[in-house]
């Protein structure tokens, strides 16, 4: 029969492994967060504006990020303000090879951009945000803010609302109340409903034109790339100025839609 105080040695040293447990696991989240931060904002940050955005004591995020700088996860810069590391981005670059559908899809948006002398982008859905995750650019003069990398709400852009095309309404629905925001020009449109809607309609179309609703005389057109389950895994678009668009719509409509349908075709994914 075991003591009192063997069992309360046991309990102790249970709780204390527990604590650890939860101490490391605090600490992945915090480098998390921290890499979070830098990656969302797109500029290097000090300490102290670390600490206040990712809500943790400074000195927890003085110790993160002197171990992260150690190992090459951050950088840190001449003025003392921290950035992403080299290490991240040999491991982004390692993620990318392994992708055979971001080979395919990259090829696909060279040959289209050369094809329709315009900026093309591919994009993936980050929870209520659209990614941008590769892009080529065109050969004109013209300009396109969003960048590889750039993550802005759903309801912005034309290939926000093809990512959840093919989700169920109520999903739909959930997603846009939580994510819809008002956009730069006060042109995108913040009702879930109507929103889930025009999603459905522009996923079953394979079709999504947005102009003027994130940023202004900028439009784009959609197409979505949908894999052997029917969901929409990535968009692939045109970018260009808005009259371009008015004065050649059909065109540049056939050109992505047959873009979408070539990256689905040699992925194996449907049948067209």
């Amino acid at each position: 029969m075991k003591s009192s105080s063997g069992n309360a040695l046991e309990l102790s040293s249970s709780e204390e492994g527990s604590k650890a447990r939860r101490s490391r696991v605090s600490g992945i989240d915090r480098a998390i967060q921290i890499i979070d931060h830098l990656y969302e904002t797109g500029a290097p940050a000090g300490a102290y504006a670390i600490a206040k955005a990712v809500k943790a004591p400074l000195s927890t995020i003085y110790a993160i990020i002197d171990d992260l700088v150690e190992k090459n996860m951050l950088a840190r810069n001449d003025d003392g303000s921290i950035w992403l590391g080299a290490r991240l981005y040999h491991y982004g670059l390692a993620y990318a090879r392994s992708l055979d559908f971001m080979s395919v899809a990259m090829h696909e948006m060279h040959d289209l951009c050369r094809a329709a002398g315009e900026t093309v982008q591919v994009c993936g859905r980050d929870d209520e945000h659209m990614l941008v995750l590769a892009m080529a650019d065109g050969p004109s003069h013209f300009q396109v803010a969003s960048r590889v990398g750039t993550r802005v709400p759903l309801n912005w852009t034309a290939s926000g609302r093809l990512l959840v095309g093919h989700m169920p309404e109520e999903q739909r629905i959930d997603l846009f109340k939580r994510g819809a925001r008002i956009s730069p020009t006060g042109r995108a449109t913040i009702d879930a409903k109507n929103l889930s809607d025009a999603a459905r309609k522009a996923f079953e179309e394979r079709l999504s034109i947005q102009a003027g609703e994130s940023d202004y005389s900028v439009a784009c057109i959609a197409s979505p790339i949908v894999d052997n389950r029917g969901d929409c895994v990535a968009t692939i678009s045109i970018v260009l100025p808005e009259q371009k668009v008015m004065a050649d719509k059909t065109g540049y409509a056939d050109r992505v839609k047959a873009s979408a349908a070539r990256i689905e075709q040699l992925m194996g994914w449907r049948n067209h």
